[in-house]
């Protein structure tokens, strides 16, 4: 559903073209509830609702329909009765396995295509009767807006008002943080996490911004594919990545003016995916988009798809696609995107990552959600071509060893993160007998030679990173061919991102 478009007006339009039987799927069942009331409400009929705890009651009286606690024997009633009326029948999916009850609720939707009405299905488990499937109507109600969030804001305190003094300490900035980190959860979720921060000390301030988003860390988290990061860094900390960084800057002004850019044509970017040598800093420019952009970063753990699943790898692996959706607009990382979908792992593992690709690769294509994908790779003869198309990526990047220049930023750079002055050491003797290093191996020189002076109760000197990095072989020289290979493919089929960057 397009943004914006009002969900009761589509279910209005929905019944009264003569639908009269729809599944709505998408949300809590709370959420559900409340939206058919609405539109019972807007079509002006007498709402019914059904569980199997209650049986079949309308809505405004306190007991059930008499004799109505089987799924059957309720539509058998509503047959019977041949009411204009709205009826939500809430989890009857494992009852439709059998074809009585199948074939009856079949026989109601035939009569309200002409009569003012319809029959509400939610929360349904499992597969639908082949008979019902060509009647059924699919609603997705789309996840919960800013406004609905900041609804749930204000009803939230104005609730715990009435029992308890709650103070409000929030900016209208820190209030905007505070409604976006809600974005992609659940409005049950978000109003527990609202009513936890203010009970705690009967205040909403911004300390209460890093509740939020560790709660919404857990429960995106929970079922263990995807790993949510706050945002820690910022492009300005990257070293050498001038192209990429220009490419960025481009299409970071749609997240701005989503309207304008949409009027002018442009659909949100789609993603890149990052090939380089290990250890120049690919996976932390998926960390700096993140932060450049100020969207949340999902990182999709490929080490757990297929070990942690057996035989459930595919449906995870869509859960965690629409969880993503779900959060969106966000930044879905992907590390070593080749261990997951390598070329020739579909005959090893009976198709499974075939599939999963598969899958992958139409959610990239079809996807509406505004999430932007940074892919790592470091061995491209493991992709399969189909994964490297046109289309499925906005650009490939390639990112190369640090030439001097970048070299002696990143010297200068992690001399400064621990503590030294970068004015103490010779950072063009640095650069120039680092040839052939990558952001890693410098980074670990530095480490390296600090802890030696440390031992020996000296000072850390130019001489002694020198000394680390003459007994260094770094991965330039020990996989040379390898990544000889790399770039002579890299030459003419990918985007040069200007150097290398600095690694986390």
């Amino acid at each position: 559903m397009p943004p914006g478009t009002d969900p009761i007006a589509e279910l209005q339009l929905l019944i009264r073209s003569r639908y009269s039987l729809i599944e709505i799927t998408g949300a809590e069942a709370s959420r559900i509830e409340g939206v058919v009331e609405q539109l019972a409400a807007a079509l002006q009929l007498p709402l019914f609702t059904w569980t199997s705890s209650r049986g079949l009651r309308r809505s405004g009286l306190r007991n059930s329909i008499y004799d109505t606690a089987s799924p059957e024997k309720a539509l058998a009633h509503v047959e019977a009765a041949r009411m204009p009326a709205l009826y939500h029948f809430e989890g009857v999916g494992h009852a439709l396995s059998d074809p009585a009850t199948a074939a009856r609720l079949r026989d109601v939707a035939k009569l309200y295509t002409d009569m003012r009405g319809a029959i509400v299905l939610s929360s349904l488990e499992g597969e639908l009767p082949e008979t019902l499937r060509e009647l059924i109507s699919n609603f997705a109600l789309p996840a919960p807006a800013a406004a609905d969030y900041g609804a749930l804001l204000d009803r939230v305190v104005e609730e715990l008002g009435d029992r308890i003094t709650v103070s409000i300490e929030l900016s209208d900035d820190e209030r905007a943080r505070l409604v976006s980190n809600l974005n992609g959860l659940t409005l049950l979720d978000a109003e527990r996490i609202l009513t936890r921060a203010i009970l705690e000390d009967g205040r909403l301030s911004a300390s209460d911004l890093s509740l939020v988003v560790g709660a919404k860390r857990e429960m995106v988290e929970r079922d263990g594919l995807l790993q949510y990061f706050a945002p820690e860094r910022s492009l300005s900390e990257v070293v050498g990545i001038d192209g990429l960084e220009a490419w960025l800057a481009e299409r970071r002004s749609i997240l701005a003016e989503p309207e304008r850019a949409a009027a002018f044509g442009l659909s949100f970017p789609r993603g890149i995916l990052l090939l380089g040598v290990p250890g120049c800093g690919k996976s932390l420019c998926a960390k700096a988009v993140a932060r450049d952009w100020g969207l949340p970063l999902l990182r999709l753990d490929t080490g757990v798809l297929y070990d942690k699943y057996v035989g459930e790898t595919e449906k995870h692996f869509r859960t965690a696609l629409a969880t993503v959706d779900r959060l969106a607009p966000v930044v879905l990382w992907i590390d070593e995107i080749e261990k997951a979908f390598a070329a020739s792992a579909g005959s090893e593992d009976g198709g499974l990552s075939t599939r999963v690709l598969g899958g992958f690769l139409s959610w990239m294509q079809e996807r509406k959600s505004n999430a932007f994908v940074v892919a790592t790779a470091n061995d491209i003869q493991r992709l399969p071509p189909e994964l490297l198309r046109k289309g499925r990526f906005d650009e490939i990047f390639f990112v190369d060893l640090p030439d001097a220049v970048a070299r002696r930023e990143l010297f200068a750079l992690y001399l400064r993160k621990r503590g030294q002055s970068e004015a103490a050491f010779d950072l063009a003797a640095l650069a120039d007998s680092s040839r052939g290093f990558s952001g890693a191996e410098i980074e670990q020189a530095v480490v390296s030679a600090l802890y030696g002076a440390f031992s020996s109760s000296g000072e850390l000197s130019t001489d002694a990173i020198l000394d680390e990095l003459s007994r260094t072989r770094p991965l330039s020289l020990v996989m040379g061919e390898k990544l000889d290979a790399l770039r002579a493919w890299a030459r003419d089929r990918t985007v040069p991102a200007a150097g290398a960057v600095a690694t986390s």
